[in-house]
């Protein structure tokens, strides 16, 4: 980029330029050199807009947290629509297949940014936590529409369905589960928790 051009949502090209590098090459090669070649930009450029290289990818964590969130709450609204196995296979699938499993393998590899997300009130594993919220407020509305049992434990169930969704996403390189795959382990998780005629 030449220098003096203006550029449009730098947080957001820097942001899609680290996931291209962490989606390629892993959070080790996640650099903020690697990112400012990648978005085409100066390596000044990021530090002009971020106190330093944590405070970014703190910034570029707690966006994809918030796309989550969005998720969630048309998640919820879809309930009584679809199957309950059809929705949460979609919503594993769009999540894992996401950058979402090479984001956790960042904030696992790095104590500050994990520090400076619990500090911005993430709980538990940034990224995975919100992904179990948005699954346990799915089911929960499901429930409330009697399409779950009454009884149905649905953060118990949610904590199984990311954590299984989770390892069979993971460490798989470009050969990510097909959706058979996944629907296979949704409807084993979710089998006992249908709702009884």
């Amino acid at each position: 980029m030449p220098t003096g051009v203006a550029i449009r949502d730098v947080s957001g090209q820097l942001f899609d330029a680290a996931e291209r590098v962490l989606l390629r090459h892993g959070p080790n090669a996640l650099t903020s050199r690697a990112v400012t070649a990648e978005a085409g930009c100066a390596k000044g450029v990021l530090h002009r807009h971020f106190a330093d290289f944590d405070a970014f990818l703190a910034e570029l964590v707690l966006d994809r947290i918030g796309r989550i969130r969005a998720r969630a709450a048309a998640m919820s609204a879809s309930a009584g629509t679809g199957t309950v196995v059809d929705n949460l296979t979609t919503a594993l699938t769009d999540l894992f297949t996401s950058v979402a499993v090479a984001v956790v393998g960042l904030v696992i590899a790095r104590d500050e940014l994990r520090a400076r997300l619990h500090r911005a009130g993430s709980t538990g594993v940034p990224v995975l936590a919100e992904a179990t919220e948005m699954i346990a407020s799915y089911l929960a509305a499901e429930r409330e529409q009697g399409r779950l049992g009454s009884d149905a434990d649905v953060d118990t169930l949610a904590l199984t369905l990311i954590g299984s969704g989770h390892l069979l996403f993971a460490g798989r390189g470009s050969a990510a589960p097909g959706v058979a795959d996944v629907r296979k382990v949704v409807s084993s998780v979710v089998a006992g928790a249908a709702a009884r005629p």
